[in-house]
């Protein structure tokens, strides 16, 4: 599954090899609530074909008709804002009184557009700097850590995996998390000793890693834009790589299992491994958040929707006495 930055390059290119003529446009800035964040993307196609949002459609209309009446032509890049005042937000649907700045490239050259789609797809994190002034772009490797930035006359933006996922464990519920956080511009490896499993797993782009989960852990050097979730339901194996994830500065820990299995998962970790109070609170579990989940790409769902919102640091209630004490292993 691609991310959003791949579909929109895949329409630019697609549509430009046509013949036809396509902008595209990226959030620099936003002032109070807006419905994309700075470094969305869209894509315009000269008769109003669009991927990918800006906004929440309002603006996109906008858009569209100056692009079929011309007004998005020429090859230098330019800032448009929309929402200045508060008739202008509420016109374009923002929310109270926000406003977007948009850089809009009216010609994007096509070299580069194929060579930061292949970076991406090569599973790089790349720095993409537009200069307003020269109409320039440059394509550069990003670190971690690395931010958009944007001073009015340069916009660099970043593509690419910006976050880390490990997935042990490469079961069923594995075959849909995997590609639904490439979607979401994760990273994902996968670790599964058993060769059962080991075998069969064929999810492009996705590694299988060989060898214990914990050393797959160790490996990984966990940072804050990690996050590792055991799925194998195996104590033997879950556990190890818990043991070293909850030591690590990782943002997101979660396991497999009911909540009769993971208050004995909690017991476990806390009498026979060196970890702390404080980093055993840190698991998730059961991990993802409760939606009546019951199907593994329902739970992989679940999964993401508790890693989005733990990575965005928004609070997340779980209701735990919704669901029956003998829930099933991953139901959520």
């Amino acid at each position: 599954m691609d991310s959003q930055d791949l579909q929109v390059l895949a329409a630019l290119r697609r549509w430009m090899a046509q013949g036809r003529r396509a902008a595209l446009v990226s959030v620099a800035r936003t002032w109070g609530s807006a419905p994309r964040p700075a470094g969305a993307w869209m894509a315009l196609r000269d008769d109003g074909r669009v991927q990918g949002s800006v906004s929440g459609g309002c603006i996109e209309d906008d858009l569209i008709a100056r692009m079929r009446d011309g007004r998005l032509a020429g090859s230098q890049p330019f800032v448009l804002t929309y929402g200045v005042t508060r008739d202008e937000a509420a016109r374009f649907g923002l929310p109270c009184g926000g406003t977007l700045e948009l850089l809009v490239e009216p010609a994007p050259e096509p070299a580069r557009l194929a060579d930061l789609s292949a970076r991406i797809e090569a599973g790089q994190l790349v720095r993409r700097e537009v200069d307003l002034a020269s109409g320039a772009v440059r394509i550069m490797d990003a670190c971690r850590g690395d931010a958009l930035a944007w001073d009015g006359q340069r916009l660099t933006t970043l593509h690419g995996p910006r976050w880390r996922l490990l997935i042990v464990g490469a079961g069923q519920i594995s075959r849909y998390l995997a590609p639904m956080a490439q979607a979401l511009d994760y990273a994902v490896q996968v670790c599964d000793p058993r060769e059962e499993y080991f075998t069969e797993w064929d999810v492009p782009g996705v590694p299988l890693l060989p060898g214990m989960p914990d050393d797959a852990v160790l490996a990984m050097a966990p940072d804050p834009h990690t996050a590792i979730v055991a799925l194998t339901h195996d104590p033997k194996l879950d556990d190890m790589a818990l043991l070293e994830a909850l030591k690590s500065p990782a943002f997101y820990v979660g396991a497999l299992g009911s909540r009769a299995n993971n208050a004995a998962r909690k017991a476990r970790l806390l009498e026979y491994f060196d970890l702390s109070e404080g980093e055993v609170a840190r698991l998730h579990g059961p991990v993802g958040l409760p939606i009546g989940s019951r199907t593994p790409p329902e739970i992989a769902v679940s999964i993401l929707a508790e890693m989005t919102a733990v990575k965005n640091g928004a609070h997340v209630a779980r209701p735990e006495a919704m669901a029956p004490a003998g829930a099933g292993c991953g139901a959520r």
